[in-house]
């Protein structure tokens, strides 16, 4: 069985494209944006480069781009 992919070692520096990324230090996790829990690089699969931030699943992206949203509308 395959193990899943953790974070336990050294925090990673990404410089966030669109669809790719680049390391800019190495390490082998970032933390995601929303929540603070770390996520493997081999796991790293949403982020926005316009925000530089990295979300641990689609559902919290999709949440930090609502909040974002809502909250250019209220000003």
């Amino acid at each position: 069985m395959a193990r899943p992919a953790t974070a336990s070692g050294r925090l990673a520096k990404l410089d966030y494209l669109s669809g790719d990324y680049a390391v800019v230090e190495p390490g082998d996790h970032v933390l995601c944006a929303v929540t603070g829990a770390p996520i493997p690089l081999a796991s790293l699969r949403y982020w926005s480069y316009e925000r530089q931030e990295a979300y641990a699943s689609a559902e919290i992206a999709a949440r930090r781009h609502e909040e974002l949203a809502s909250a250019q509308g209220a000003s």
